[in-house]
């Protein structure tokens, strides 16, 4: 709990920056139409092959024919804590099991997006934030699988801060970071009320706790791999260039408080941002085709059944 505590008042730091105001990157490249069907360096190798509509309703000012400016982009306004938020996570011999409640450890938008928001004039999301059953049995030292997966829509990790990890893609198939309105934290719910990310946020605990200036952990792909955040060894930046097919790379850094040689992934600014694919392997039961969209058409970006947003994987034997 010690921990958890560490991570929530890091998180809640950062988030007041950002809310606050904080340094915006500059003009990115679109990922619309950066959609494959195999492992593919600056790609989603999406599950979901067709799109049929959801989400903004509008296409913003911001958005350009082959890039975007984050710093026009409006975000959901509010300031809304959630004291209740819970994490836990704990090894079980070669498991490694995330307990959550999926409620933030910082402060998020407020939701739905009411009339008089800006944000109202581009999207309408009408969904609440509301509490997940999370139980993630990972494996505590996942192997690369023979052949990459694709990634499903709706959680594909998990991050420390609370918050559900998703792929890069919104319900239309297009660059989510750039067309959905997002708050502070660069956040917001789908349809059962999963806060959840489509890219990186500044409200992540990204310190410089590994060996050479590389960003430490912020979450955990549900394939059971490490998820980094922007910077390399050496401290640096890093984009697509830098990583394989799967937005991943292999070196030493700390894993369990041990030197390990070990694939982990990275967010990157640039698109896609999270996971292009999966490096290990995974229980493809765990992909429940979930119900239609809020706003009509296409399946929101989140699992459905009696517990939406939770997962049971068993551990890579």
């Amino acid at each position: 709990m010690a921990t958890r505590a560490i991570i929530g008042f890091l998180a809640m730091v950062a988030a007041s920056i950002v809310l606050a105001g904080s340094v915006q990157a500059h003009e990115l490249p679109l990922g619309d139409g950066k959609v494959s069907t195999q492992p593919e360096r600056g790609h989603v190798y999406s599950c979901q092959t067709e799109f049929r509509g959801g989400g903004a309703h509008r296409r913003g000012e911001w958005i350009g024919a082959d890039s975007w400016d984050p710093a026009r982009k409006p975000r959901v306004s509010g300031r809304v804590d959630w004291p209740n938020a819970r994490i836990d996570i704990s090894l079980d011999r070669d498991t490694r099991i995330v307990s959550a409640n999926n409620l933030p450890l910082h402060e998020t938008g407020t939701f739905p997006i009411s009339r008089g928001d800006d944000a109202y004039r581009y999207d309408r999301n009408p969904n609440s934030i509301r509490a997940q059953n999370i139980l993630l049995r990972l494996p505590a030292m996942p192997h690369r699988a023979d052949t990459p997966a694709c990634v499903p829509m709706g959680m594909i990790g998990f991050a420390l801060s609370g918050g559900a990890i998703y792929n890069a893609l919104d319900a239309m198939g297009r660059d989510a970071p750039a067309h959905e309105i997002q708050d502070a934290c660069d956040g917001h719910p789908q349809r059962s009320g999963q806060y959840h990310y489509h890219g990186y946020s500044e409200c992540l605990t990204d310190s410089r706790a590994q060996p050479d200036g590389h960003s430490d952990l912020v979450g955990y792909a549900i394939d059971g791999f490490g998820i980094f955040g922007l910077r390399g060894q050496g401290s640096g930046e890093l984009d697509n260039a830098d990583l394989d097919a799967c937005h991943d790379h292999t070196h030493k850094l700390v894993w369990d408080g041990a030197s390990t040689d070990i694939y982990h992934y990275h967010m990157t600014r640039e698109y896609p941002y999270t996971i292009g694919c999966f490096r290990g392997a995974v229980d493809r039961a765990a992909f429940r085709r979930p119900p239609p969209d809020r706003r009509g058409g296409a399946p929101p970006d989140g699992p459905s059944g009696p517990h939406p947003g939770s997962f049971a994987l068993p551990p890579r034997r």
